[in-house]
């Protein structure tokens, strides 16, 4: 039994996650004035002993393969990656049920995942948020696109964007910084898609291409995914949470896996319950008002672990991801361009928006595509499958190899998964991690509509490739999970949805939950329904407006 020990303070605000939702409502609500506790399952931020951005793969222990050739490393971290971000964390499993095969990335330091990503940000548009009841299929958002436009432009006047105005309605335009010129291998897949007439536009990222707030711009070493010690790439330890400190009303708990939201007799939210990792003792911190951003599947884990908010039964259920699909492209004519810094951002710097949301289509929502390509730095197991097609060894092999490298160029789809009963996650009942908290199960499974767009995006991806001179090929599709298994883009959203009838969602429009009203959501678990874009923007534009609700809230004494 954990011995349990209970802080005398008592917060404004306790928030439960330090990414981009929290981080956000930490910044907005301490420099509201606010008394913040934030609780942080994971270390305090090192850059330079957590971030790996300039490691080549002689630096690593396994050459960046990892144990038996995994691409992890003992502790389930990927040798490349940041640390503390891994799918299998020791001692804390999870479950998929038969014929499931999610793939739960989650993160163990402050700022969380948005200390690994690349840095796509795109806004929703009109058509994402427009209603989907009538069409037969996902909830109503109980907000529109024009209740977001205003976040939308003061998110990306904080964290600095690039990218260009194009009037696109299914790619709605912000505010950007220029963005950074297009790579020999973008070139190449623009000439496909002109000769398609399909839009290929500057990408937009969350990397700063001019210096910003005290923020220096991007030094194009093309390791975003490794973290950024320059804090030229966003993340919410670099750019949330240190404004939020400087108030004096933010203190951080680190080491903290929460484990219960409490409630008091009145029906509210009276703190969390945590395990101290250190010292392995359960303390309880008391707040106001509590505010979940530990992630979707983590936020729904602590309320159904919790046994509250849930009358709607909709806690853990419409989990949904992005569909993916890749198309890989061959063009020999860029083994002929003279060697040159190639890297450039870790993100695109062209992409392809939704084009198709005027025409009829056999399945609903919408996706896109980003592209990279070119000669990436060189890590092991690169020409893996070369070398299992080509004979020989040695010189001759190795030449062969050189002849290949940098002649690819990869289209990466991002599609929108159409919300389902059948897709959710719930509390397994016969295990526990090794804090003594109850593990998830996930039941994620693509419907007919995700195989169908998951097939038009590869006939259109292999156009473009063609239409551009090179030679397609498509990512095989496993016969029962798709064009990639659940998980692997590692943008699940929903489990705790908001909505207008208290019957059939978590939250009202603000992340406010309907049962207890000083219990806040707005992560991206708050999602209605999953549209093509990657989810990051959109939880910090959400937790922005939903943090000025709650400042107003308290200030008139409703909470």
């Amino acid at each position: 039994m954990f011995q349990i020990r209970r802080s005398p303070k008592i917060y404004d605000v306790c928030i439960v996650g330090s990414g981009a939702a929290g981080g956000m409502a930490a910044k907005v609500l301490a420099e509201g004035g606010l008394n913040v506790v934030m609780l942080e399952a994971g270390p305090l931020l090192n850059p330079a002993r957590d971030y790996t951005e300039h490691l080549w793969p002689y630096n690593l222990p396994h050459r960046g393969v990892g144990i038996g050739g995994t691409g992890y490393n003992s502790e389930g971290s990927h040798e490349f990656d940041v640390a503390h971000i891994a799918q299998d964390i020791q001692g804390e499993p999870y479950l998929n049920a038969p014929g499931s095969a999610f793939r739960w990335t989650r993160a163990r330091l402050l700022g969380g995942r948005t200390n690994h990503w690349n840095c796509v940000t795109l806004r929703f548009s009109e058509h994402d948020m427009r209603t989907r009841s009538r069409s037969g299929y996902g909830e109503d958002w109980p907000i529109e696109y024009k209740d977001l436009a205003p976040y939308y432009d003061k998110v990306e006047s904080l964290i600095g964007v690039y990218g260009t105005q194009e009037g696109i309605p299914s790619a709605p335009d912000g505010v950007f910084m220029p963005p950074p010129a297009p790579r020999c291998s973008d070139l190449l897949i623009k000439r496909g898609c002109e000769k398609l007439r399909i839009p290929c536009i500057a990408g937009r990222a969350a990397i700063i291409t001019k210096g910003h707030n005290g923020r220096a711009p991007c030094h194009y070493c093309a390791q975003c995914t490794q973290g950024c010690r320059s804090a030229s790439s966003f993340s919410s330890s670099q750019v949330l949470i240190p404004p939020a400190l400087k108030t004096g009303r933010l203190a951080i708990i680190p080491m903290a896996m929460a484990r219960q939201v409490l409630m008091g007799a009145d029906g509210k939210a009276s703190g969390v319950s945590y395990i101290d990792k250190a010292t392995r003792t359960e303390q309880r911190v008391r707040a106001k008002v509590v505010w979940l951003g530990a992630s979707a599947c983590e936020s729904a884990r602590l309320l159904l672990n919790s046994r509250i908010a849930n009358s709607s039964g909709a806690v853990g259920r419409y989990l949904m991801e992005s569909v993916a699909t890749t198309v890989v492209g061959t063009f020999p004519e860029l083994s002929r361009i003279p060697p040159h810094n190639h890297d450039g951002t870790g993100s695109v710097h062209v992409y392809v928006p939704w084009w198709k949301y005027d025409r009829k289509n056999d399945f609903h929502g919408g996706y896109h595509a980003e592209i990279f390509g070119g000669p990436a730095m060189p890590k092991a197991r690169m020409f893996h499958q070369l070398a299992s097609e080509a004979q020989g060894y040695g010189a001759a092999l190795k030449q062969h190899c050189k002849s290949f490298y940098g002649t690819t160029v990869q289209l990466m789809g991002r599609g929108e998964m159409v919300p389902n009963a059948n897709s959710y996650c719930e509390i397994d009942p016969g295990t526990i991690d090794r804090w003594g908290i109850p593990v998830l199960r996930f039941h994620l499974k693509w419907s007919e509509n995700e195989f169908r767009m998951a097939r038009d995006m590869r006939e259109n991806f292999e156009q473009i490739v063609l239409a551009a001179g090179g030679t397609a090929t498509s990512q095989k599709p496993h016969p029962e999970f798709g064009y990639l298994a659940p998980g692997g883009v590692a943008h699940e959203v929903g489990t705790v949805r908001m909505g207008a009838d208290p019957r059939t969602s978590v939250l009202n429009g603000f992340c406010q939950t309907h049962d207890v009203k000083n219990l806040f959501v707005s992560d991206a678990g708050c999602f209605t329904t999953g549209p093509d874009k990657n989810p990051t923007l959109n939880i910090l534009a959400l937790s922005w407006r939903a943090a000025d609700y709650a400042l107003e809230q308290a200030r008139k004494g409703d909470l």
